[in-house]
């Protein structure tokens, strides 16, 4: 019965050891891993919440951006309609000024006679052609040199830059 008692009592105390390793084994998983673990998900959701709020500047700069190039197309379109405007009124002035030349030239050939009257015509309309025209080349670039061009340029990409930026 001795042995028995022995047998049995190593056998409970082996029971005893797997449990009370169990036990150890919760408490040091409790304790160590399940802390482990949440600290990972804590990182990975503020890795998210990060990545998001990129996300979310990332579109408002591109927002800002498509905003600018807007701004700068309706600057483009402004720019072009008052060279329009200055191009429609610079033609009207110049008409006005050739139409009033011609009818002085006209009033001081009235002696004249017709075929002398007749030649004078001709000659004045291609010399009114040739002087709108080459007053419109003289001044039509003036209007806008390459230095405003160029200033114009770089103020739009420098707007560009900042809203981008």
């Amino acid at each position: 019965m001795n042995e028995a008692f022995f047998e049995r009592a190593a056998l409970w105390s082996e029971v005893a050891g797997a449990i009370a390793f169990l036990i150890v084994l919760v408490l040091l998983f409790r304790r160590f891993l399940i802390p482990a673990v949440e600290a990972n998900e804590q990182a990975r959701n503020a890795q998210l919440v990060d990545a998001e709020q990129r996300r979310d500047r990332l579109r408002a700069e591109a927002e800002k951006a498509r905003a600018g190039i807007a701004d700068a197309q309706r600057d483009a379109q402004s720019i072009e309609e008052r060279a329009q405007a200055d191009a429609a009124s610079e033609r009207r002035r110049l008409l006005a000024e050739v139409q009033n030349e011609g009818e002085r030239l006209l009033r001081n050939a009235e002696g004249e006679l017709q075929r002398a009257r007749f030649t004078a015509r001709v000659a004045l309309r291609a010399e009114f052609v040739h002087k709108a025209l080459a007053k419109a080349r003289v001044d039509g670039p003036s209007r806008i040199d390459d230095r405003t061009n160029e200033r114009l340029i770089d103020a739009t990409v420098e707007t560009l830059a900042r809203s981008a930026g």
